[in-house]
């Protein structure tokens, strides 16, 4: 199995990658080139949308459209390119912090972490957009995080995963879809925090080998995550045990998600942004899309209900 380069036109940060499975079209977005994309496959034909600011996450819609957190909020686009609804504002301050990795829950539900972006305190939060129908509210669900990434739910919608990217961990909880409760808050993988003075090729850098960005879950219930900075995606079975270790050719690849016909399609966002020259050199294709045939398939994605 060998990685191939979807989309040869580098991103920034490319991040939020899913599958819609009634179009044939992979979505992604560059968070601070202020961009959604839209790729359908059979054809090759891509399509671009600018945003008034960044975005840090989107889902399809089960009626149409997509809806997309911003930095000012979260919103609604019934069509591609179309109007822009506010559904709520941001419940922080935008000078500081944004939404950033999140996805929409089996229930319908849209979910999105965010991240302080002065790295200074661990106040980013995971939010729950609830009352959908009738008063829209974002609800806290955890706190005491720096950058929030790696949502994801388990198979059977009974687990919730969620990353912590600066303090090198993953965590998880028991889920209960009815009344969208979080308990047994665990750890579900860690790694060894950056050894200081770490550089793009050094030898032995302390076994450094990045730490976790976005993930994705396949159909047997192991969790996909990309390791940021360690140029590979780890395949953890359910126990956090690693199971495959799979390089990519970027350093920097940010969030897999699973697409194509039978979901066995491994979709990678990357990123270029404040890279060294060296490794963008050794990394020609960072900022890329990669894909790779696996042997699992994914979970279709999930579509948000108005």
């Amino acid at each position: 199995m060998t990685w191939q380069t979807v989309v040869n036109t580098a991103d920034q940060l490319g991040e939020s990658p899913f599958w819609h499975p009634a179009e044939g079209r992979l979505y992604w977005m560059d968070i601070p080139g202020r961009q959604l994309h839209r790729l359908q496959v059979a054809s090759g034909v891509r399509q671009s949308w600018a945003m008034p600011s960044e975005p840090g996450c989107m889902a399809p819609a089960e009626s149409g459209g997509l809806v997309v957190a911003l930095r000012s909020g979260i919103y609604r686009a019934h069509e591609w390119g179309g109007a822009l609804a506010l559904i709520v504002p941001a419940p922080y301050d935008t000078a500081t912090m944004r939404f950033n990795d999140g996805k929409a829950d089996p229930e319908g539900r849209f979910w999105s972490g965010t991240i302080d972006e002065t790295r200074t305190a661990a106040n980013a939060q995971l939010w729950s957009l609830e009352g959908r129908s009738e008063t829209p509210q974002l609800v806290s669900k955890v706190s005491g995080a720096t950058t929030g990434n790696g949502l994801a739910w388990s198979p059977d919608a009974r687990t919730v995963y969620w990353a912590d990217t600066p303090s090198h961990s993953i965590r998880a909880w028991d889920w209960n879809a009815d009344n969208n409760t979080l308990t047994r808050p665990r750890v579900f993988a860690s790694w060894p925090a950056k050894p200081e003075g770490w550089q793009v090729g050094l030898d032995n850098n302390g076994g450094y080998g990045g730490r976790p960005d976005g993930a994705a879950v396949d159909a047997e219930g192991n969790y996909w995550v990309a390791m940021y900075e360690g140029g590979r995606i780890l395949q953890l079975a359910p126990t956090g045990e690693t199971l495959a270790d799979w390089p990519l050719p970027a350093l920097c690849p940010t969030m897999p998600c699973f697409g194509g016909d039978d979901l066995r399609t491994l979709y990678v966002t990357t990123a270029s942004k404040n890279r060294p020259a060296e490794e963008l050199q050794s990394f020609p294709d960072a900022g890329c899309v990669f894909a790779m045939r696996v042997n699992v398939p994914g979970l279709t994605v999930n579509f948000y209900r108005d």
